[in-house]
């Protein structure tokens, strides 16, 4: 079995530039694969392989400055979730466009997964989920709020839109891995909410450490990896990714009329131009020509 590793660690990086070269050796030397973010805030993203390499790289990752810290989540898998190993430069490690967060200041009150449910069903708690539309639409919490969101971008202007409905109560916020609701809950407290909570470790942790039988959440999580989805105890689910958009779809949805195997789906049939749908076709041509060799493409 491979080990899956998610990560975040918000820290000061004055030179991620010079972090990127090193970290994607010591990836590539351990046989590791994924995909890792690199930004002036700190580090983000997912990485799998064996056991002994993802210990080497998370070593490596703690021995970075202000990094001694970080934490990550396991699990497993059978086959190998990415094609290929990349550590991206980027302006931040999850992108909310707001340049006053800073989420190494103040957060707001960590709930560890088996006192989630407890928090949630208090009359006076507003529960929010701060996914996007197309991860919220494969599962959520009992009872939250969907901000119908495309991005992360998106939430401060909804918040703006709703807070007055919000007022007086107190803000429970989760996400998969914990990293937006780091930024999320400072940017509530410095909109003036007074109360403040987030899961710690985001739904993976929930679903890792909570019994089904004792669970509040509905369907299945998507996860930025090969697997699609995962459900209790961090199984892989039943989703499988469409291959223009990522999104994920079901068995249903590819016996809808806007399906085409490795060119659209019903979320994106009308995101691209005929030009990126011939790109798409011929990229599923290359895939099946490389299954039928028995090869893995690499962009499979």
């Amino acid at each position: 079995m491979l080990t899956i590793a998610a990560l975040y660690h918000f820290t000061r990086f004055p030179d991620p530039t010079a972090l990127q070269g090193p970290l994607l050796d010591v990836c590539i030397a351990q046989g590791v694969k994924g995909s890792l973010l690199l930004a002036q805030e700190g580090i983000n993203g997912t990485i799998a392989g064996p056991a002994s390499g993802i210990a080497v790289v998370l070593a490596h990752l703690r021995d970075l400055p202000g990094c001694a810290a970080l934490e990550h989540k396991e699990s497993y898998s059978a086959k190998m979730p990415f094609g290929h190993m990349k550590v991206k430069l980027k302006r931040e490690i999850v992108t909310m466009g707001q340049p006053d967060i800073d989420p190494v200041a103040r957060v707001g009150s960590y709930v560890a997964a088996q006192d989630w449910n407890a928090l949630i069903a208090l009359p006076d708690v507003v529960l929010i989920d701060t996914r996007n539309d197309y991860e919220v639409g494969i599962g959520t919490f009992q009872g939250a709020i969907d901000p119908d969101i495309r991005t992360f971008r998106d939430f401060p202007k909804w918040w703006e839109d709703h807070k007055d409905e919000y007022r007086g109560k107190r803000i429970a916020m989760f996400c998969t891995g914990g990293i937006r609701c780091e930024k999320s809950t400072n940017y509530l407290l410095g909109q003036g909410v007074n109360e403040v909570f987030h899961l710690k470790g985001g739904i993976l942790k929930y679903l890792e450490d909570v019994p089904a039988e004792a669970s509040m959440w509905d369907g299945e999580c998507y996860v930025f990896d090969g697997r699609v989805s995962v459900g209790h105890g961090l199984i892989p689910g039943d989703y499988d990714s469409c291959h223009a958009c990522r999104r994920p779809i079901s068995a249903e949805d590819k016996q809808r009329p806007e399906y085409e195997r490795g060119a659209c789906c019903h979320h994106c049939v009308a995101e691209y131009s005929e030009t990126d749908r011939t790109r798409f076709r011929e990229r599923q041509r290359q895939l099946d020509l490389a299954a039928a060799r028995g090869e893995k493409h690499l962009s499979g």
